[in-house]
């Protein structure tokens, strides 16, 4: 059967709610009710098999009919570009040569000429003030080098293992959503950027490229990690679990800090920008509606609508240790006591952070974090790996966290830059810039090994240097 725009524009409320994506239409009703995106959106922030995992066959209702596929192809044909895709356009034909960014802060300032404003207003969003997201980089001035000289470093090697698995610097994409905002070609830019390097992706569950298109796209010996946010149903979770085990993913990072929406005002605030931007500003008009109206949760917040917000030690890592066999990372802790209680629940590592600054305003910087838990319990170093996230733009502060006892530091934001400003080649660029970084501070350290970077080289100080240049 094959649906007239007349039908389907009956069916335009929560109680019965029909979309057309790629002319076919969709019963999203409870999708609508549970809050998650389906307008014409769709496309650049749900991966091609979306529908088929989330929707029951009964909604899926069959294509338009012929006159509503040709109505839609004049509407498409018809549509005008809004200003910010013609800025985006003209920024893209404007961005300076690739040897002309030095540093991961070039790679962003271009990014945020050259993304849409809604790509930038996710990636860039931060919790309430965005105090965290600033002090996550702030941390990394407290600590300062005690350089050792005289040594041989002429043959400098900062390659490493995250699992066991090889990787030629101490870096790894962290889990982010949403690359295809920036870019078309969204996961996959970063999967084969990451390629010649061998540096590690972990791929979101809210990735906008499929898990199987991602696990496609990369090299016959690269290593993918998997960043499991757990449905609040095990028997969804378990689905998912199992398809990157058949798909060749190598390890499952739990995350545990991101069991509810937090207030990301910026991607909230990113909808009524753009629409003022083409329609002019709204003002209040007596009567409009309640002060205390629901401003929603923006891109984000329909993200984890559906997460587990019951995990716990006792009760989820043994679920998971039963379900699967690959290595379980807790990604999200934040305090030493947590790290404690993950070494007792026998995990394989921990990924310190506070999800970008992006989830609990206030939380501590992941450094910080990392250097109380090296100074109170040094021994849960040997029973698993450690890693950070959030804050790192250069390779000396990768350095800083290798010393500190980090196996290597997570990036999630500079990646989503660089593809988004330079797809695959802005990918490696950022890899190039972090080498050459990392491996000059090594060097100046009197280090060849990233196994000689130990706590006695840095030392933290109770001051702040000069600012790094403020976050555009």
């Amino acid at each position: 059967m094959s649906w007239s725009l007349n039908e389907i524009s009956k069916h335009n409320n929560p109680r019965s709610c029909w979309v057309i994506i790629n002319k076919k239409v969709y019963d999203v009703t409870d999708f609508l009710q549970a809050r998650r995106d389906a307008t014409s959106a769709y496309e650049p922030i749900h991966p091609s098999d979306a529908l088929e995992k989330n929707l029951a066959p009964s909604q899926h209702l069959g294509p338009v009919n012929d006159d509503a596929a040709s109505a839609i192809e004049k509407d498409v044909a018809a549509r005008k570009q809004t200003k910010d895709e013609l800025r985006v356009v003209n920024a893209l034909k404007q961005r300076p040569p690739l040897n002309r960014i030095i540093s991961l802060a070039d790679m962003e300032a271009s990014s945020h000429k050259t993304l849409s404003y809604k790509a930038w207003a996710y990636y860039c969003s931060a919790a309430d003030d965005e105090i965290t997201l600033q002090e996550n980089a702030r941390a990394f001035n407290r600590f300062f080098f005690r350089a050792r000289v005289m040594r041989p470093v002429f043959r400098c090697d900062p390659s490493t293992k995250i699992l066991g698995f090889e990787t030629s610097l101490p870096i790894f994409v962290s889990g982010a959503a949403l690359a295809k905002l920036g870019h078309p070609l969204g996961e996959v830019n970063i999967t084969r950027g990451c390629a010649p390097s061998k540096i590690i992706q972990m791929v979101s569950s809210n990735a906008s490229l499929s898990y199987s298109e991602i696990a496609a796209a990369a090299a016959p010996s690269q290593t993918l990690f998997f960043q499991l946010y757990k449905h609040k149903d095990d028997d969804v979770a378990l689905q998912r679990i199992q398809e990157v085990e058949h798909l060749g993913y190598k390890a499952i990072f739990l995350t545990v800090d991101a069991i509810v929406p937090s207030n990301r005002e910026r991607d909230v605030r990113s909808p009524w920008v753009l629409d003022d931007q083409e329609n002019g500003h709204k003002f209040f008009i007596d009567g409009e509606g309640a002060a205390d109206a629901d401003p929603g949760l923006g891109i984000a917040g329909a993200l984890i609508a559906n997460d587990d917000r019951d995990m716990t030690w006792e009760k989820t890592i043994p679920w998971l240790r039963k379900v699967t066999k690959l290595p379980i990372v807790i990604k999200g802790i934040q305090c030493v006591e947590d790290a404690l209680l993950a070494a007792e629940a026998g995990v394989d590592g921990i990924l310190i952070s506070n999800h970008g600054g992006r989830q609990l305003e206030y939380a501590l910087p992941p450094l910080e974090v990392l250097y109380r838990l090296r100074k109170r319990h040094p021994e849960v170093f040997n029973k698993l790996e450690v890693y950070i996230d959030g804050g790192a733009r250069r390779g000396t502060d990768i350095v800083k966290a290798a010393c500190l006892g980090a196996t290597a530091v997570g990036l999630g934001r500079p990646f989503l830059y660089a593809q988004g400003a330079y797809g695959e080649a802005g990918v490696r660029k950022i890899i190039s810039i972090l080498e050459r970084e990392i491996i000059t501070a090594m060097q100046l350290m009197g280090v060849s090994r990233i196994a000689e970077l130990t706590p006695d080289l840095v030392e933290r100080v109770d001051w702040l240097p000069v600012e790094r240049t403020a976050r555009l």
